[in-house]
């Protein structure tokens, strides 16, 4: 719930500071003095293997209040191959270290139209967080272009607060990205690994492409969320009834999006997917450790059987088994009229997230980002596009 007196409230000894390519240094009365103060450098261009610096502060408090970025090539090799990486507190290793795109809840190199609660992308063609990101002695934002596309034009503002006082309970702001392709079998993917120290899980954004090749056009989400909190083992504190649960619809998905759950993208031709769900109103707390995973679970339903046993029979005619949540081979020729219960089989689909969530410490203990070609591999863009153009279309340079 948003706290009004901070409208009117003048915080002590704080400052306010943007930067952009205009004032990368956020430097008071530095703004706009290329090309004279006539919009001299807007924007810079990040070739590929070339790193940049979109903000830093040295021996301060403060706190990221906003990041907006737009590119000119909008495409899976540069939303995936951008790397972005944040750093807190003059820490080696940075709190964040995900794909550009991921890390603006878009899944799979799709960009979309979507607003809710800490994203937005209102026009399809910017992405931009107002997730308060607090540091206590420094900070710094990086992107490094890991793709084989040189970005031509990569506008950005960095909105910031300088001198902010912090209780000993502030925590630090973490994103982790992940990708199976394909997911093990009876192996739940892992949206947040194991991590350390005192947090908060802030949620998480999704991307599925679906085993169409094995399973047809059969049902996907059938598989559980399940939270591990200080010390669980074999079972979960916290374990939900369906991915589609989890969003915050119900008996299926489609297309919508809300302030803390959605599903920007959902391309029914090619069976691929994003979606996320933010535990804004609904925190999850932990003293010790965390562990957040989903299960990979697909159904067929009793009303739509029959369909699904023609399109899959040539999986079993090659020697293809699926198998069900018991551990049993299906024989889709001859699936059992159910009670109004779906046959659940466990499945084997490309999944990918990037997982928000804060922490006592300005690093964790995380795996290092993947490389760009596991990040990139498969992802197809959107004929006839080419970032915010048409490819007829030259993008001055």
């Amino acid at each position: 719930m948003m706290n009004y007196s901070e409208f009117y409230t003048f915080p002590k000894n704080v400052v306010t500071r943007w930067a952009s390519h205009e004032n990368p240094d956020g430097e008071k009365g530095a703004g706009g003095k290329a090309g004279n103060g006539r919009k001299g450098s807007p924007w810079f261009r990040l070739n590929k293997g070339e790193s940049h610096v979109l903000a830093h502060a040295e021996n301060t408090s403060g706190m990221i209040r906003r990041i907006w970025i737009t590119i000119s090539e909008q495409i899976p090799e540069t939303l995936r191959g951008i790397r972005l990486e944040m750093f807190w507190d003059n820490s080696d290793q940075p709190a964040v270290s995900v794909p550009l795109g991921d890390f603006f809840c878009v899944g799979l190199g799709k960009t979309a139209v979507f607003k809710n609660a800490l994203f937005t992308n209102p026009e399809g063609r910017s992405f931009s967080t107002c997730i308060p990101m607090p540091f206590k002695t420094g900070m710094k934002i990086t992107v490094t272009n890991e793709s084989s596309v040189d970005v031509r034009h990569f506008y950005y503002d960095i909105d910031y607060t300088l001198g902010d006082v912090f209780s000993d309970q502030m925590m630090y702001f973490h994103a982790y990205f992940n990708r199976e392709n394909l997911t093990g079998m009876k192996r739940d993917f892992e949206l947040l690994p194991y991590v350390e120290g005192k947090g908060r899980f802030l949620g998480t954004n999704m991307g599925v492409r679906c085993n169409t090749k094995l399973y047809s056009d059969t049902w996907w989400g059938e598989g559980e969320f399940k939270a591990y909190i200080d010390g669980d083992k074999d079972y979960p504190t916290i374990c939900g009834t369906g991915v589609e649960d989890y969003v915050g619809t119900a008996w299926g998905q489609d297309y919508f999006y809300d302030l803390y759950s959605g599903c920007p993208v959902y391309d029914k031709v090619n069976m691929e997917l994003c979606f996320y769900r933010f535990h804004v109103p609904d925190p999850i707390y932990f003293e010790t450790d965390f562990r957040a995973v989903i299960q990979q679970i697909g159904a067929v339903d009793r009303d739509d059987y029959f369909h699904h046993a023609q399109l899959l029979y040539k999986n079993l005619k090659a020697g293809t088994q699926v198998i069900d949540t018991k551990g049993e081979t299906v024989d889709f020729m001859n699936i059992p009229m159910l009670d109004g219960r779906p046959l659940l089989f466990e499945r084997e689909d490309d999944w990918s997230c990037c997982s928000y969530f804060y922490l006592d410490r300005p690093k964790n203990n995380l795996p290092e980002l993947m490389d760009a070609k596991e990040r990139i591999g498969g992802l197809k863009a959107r004929p006839g596009y080419m970032g915010n153009y048409p490819q007829e279309m030259p993008l001055f340079d």
